[in-house]
């Protein structure tokens, strides 16, 4: 096991180490999800629509 000093040393290098994303990198991929979740929201409410028009179609054939 190591040193536990030794060990938040180089804790504290590697944060040294890490690259943040600019501010237009978070803004960009915050549109991304916004935009992305979007349409899949309006892909399934239309898919939802038309499989309950099928299903009331269905449901109300008269033999």
């Amino acid at each position: 096991m190591k040193n536990p000093l030794k060990f938040l040393q180089e804790v504290k290098q590697e944060t040294f180490r890490i690259t943040w994303p600019t501010k237009k990198e978070t803004m960009m991929g915050a549109v991304m999800v916004f935009a992305l979740a979007s349409i899949a929201a309006i892909f399934f409410l239309i898919l939802d629509q038309i499989l309950k028009f099928l299903l009331n179609l269905v449901l109300t054939i008269n033999f």
